[in-house]
């Protein structure tokens, strides 16, 4: 009888708590650009350590490497441009692993930086004000381009820091929208955002386009002048993401669930005025962003030297970083990229591609993480953010292949000969 009392009572007892296996120290490469902030901010301000979790920053020299140490391992999680994830889902580029983002690190960041040359060649021809649109500059541009073909001089470079970013589609964007075809007129070539300013001014190209703070430390420097933001080409549209290769995410979904959280976190502290004088000093501190504080805090408010002459221009929302549910990571958006895809040869038209394209970009992930503190797109957003474009097109994800056609400057079905390379 007491034995049989003995193992009910044992049997009773609560088995001890189980250890996760989940990974809690996350190597994570970054690139030293603004839109980072909300990953330093997480680690350096103890958002990431509230939620158990601690991030190893790894600054890194250019988006190649980062997706390749993603992929093989170096890297749990990586700062990464957001059309990534969705060229890796569509098996483009030399080393195509899966990734997948959760989370957007916010909108905005990107300029386009002609050199003083060129653009004092662009006022000299057409008279161009010093306060002209990015839509006027474009023109402007092509007419220059026009004359240096008729001179047979040689054709100006342009740098952007990678074939599937932002920064090659919205550069696109832009000189299209001007007339200029991007694979014919000028020559498309990647240079390492913290390579630019050096590269303009030792004549290497003629202009770029590139995250903060790399625009204004050119137009201070006097070698370059901003001619267009990315609020002029595509308001809404994400920058740069969290990268996750799928089968880790699954293995380790408690820490990604709590990732979220710190980053969302991090978030909202970065989008407070309040805080910016902070995280200028964060950001310029050694590990992070070799630039001035002066001028990283002048970006964060939007506030920017377009040249050496004095010219300035005031940006409202330069940087989201939270508000506007800038942190969402919309499907619809990742359709977007792949439409600029297949625009320029780099990928063709399927159902099956369409999905994975939207597959790249995982709401589900950021709903579940955060639940009722989810910030979420409204109806009227989502209309503004297919709309919302300098050359007035509006985007219809559900109509892909008749909404490419209706571009006039495209590459069609031939591969794009500057867009293919790592």
């Amino acid at each position: 009888m007491s034995e049989m009392f003995s193992m009910s009572a044992i049997g009773s007892v609560a088995a001890p708590p189980r250890v996760s296996k989940e990974q809690k120290t996350l190597r994570a490469g970054f690139i030293p650009l603004m839109d980072a902030s909300i990953l330093i901010v997480a680690a350096e301000l103890g958002f990431a350590e509230k939620e158990g979790l601690r991030l190893d920053l790894v600054r890194d020299v250019s988006w190649a490497n980062v997706r390749d140490r993603l992929a093989f391992r170096q890297f749990d999680i990586a700062h990464m441009l957001s059309p990534m994830p969705v060229a890796s889902m569509l098996g483009l580029g030399s080393n195509p692993s899966p990734t997948i983002t959760p989370f957007s690190l916010g909108r905005g960041g990107n300029a386009i930086t002609l050199s003083t040359r060129i653009f004092e060649r662009m006022q000299a021809l057409t008279g161009l004000p010093d306060d002209a649109s990015a839509l006027a500059n474009a023109q402007a541009l092509a007419a220059v381009l026009s004359d240096m073909r008729a001179r047979g001089e040689a054709t100006p470079t342009l740098g952007m820091t990678y074939p599937f970013s932002s920064h090659n589609y919205e550069f696109r964007y832009w000189l299209a929208a001007g007339g200029i075809d991007p694979d014919r007129d000028v020559k498309l070539v990647v240079v390492p955002p913290p390579l630019t300013s050096d590269a303009l001014a030792a004549g290497a190209i003629d202009g770029f386009c590139v995250g903060a703070p790399w625009n204004m430390v050119a137009s201070e420097r006097g070698i370059g002048r901003i001619v267009a933001a990315k609020q002029d080409i595509w308001p809404l549209a994400p920058e740069k993401v969290i990268g996750l290769r799928p089968e880790w995410a699954e293995a380790n979904a408690d820490t990604v669930s709590r990732l979220i959280v710190a980053l969302d976190r991090a978030a909202r502290w970065c989008d407070d005025p309040g805080h910016h004088d902070q995280l200028a000093e964060i950001l310029s501190s050694p590990p992070y962003i070799p630039a001035p504080r002066d001028i990283i805090r002048r970006v964060l408010d939007g506030e920017f030297s377009l040249d050496a002459r004095g010219n300035k221009r005031i940006i409202p929302d330069y940087f989201l970083f939270h508000r506007g549910a800038a942190n969402y990571p919309r499907p619809n958006q990742a359709l977007w990229i792949y439409s600029q895809m297949m625009r320029w040869g780099q990928a063709g038209f399927s159902e099956e591609n369409c999905a994975r394209a939207e597959n790249a970009y995982r709401p589900d992930l950021y709903r579940n993480a955060l639940g009722a503190d989810a910030s979420l797109p409204d109806a009227t957003e989502e209309v503004a953010m297919l709309s919302a474009f300098m050359d007035e097109q509006a985007f219809e994800p559900q109509h892909m292949q008749d909404y490419v056609a209706r571009f006039a400057v495209k590459t069609g079905a031939s591969p794009a000969p500057n867009a293919q390379e790592d």
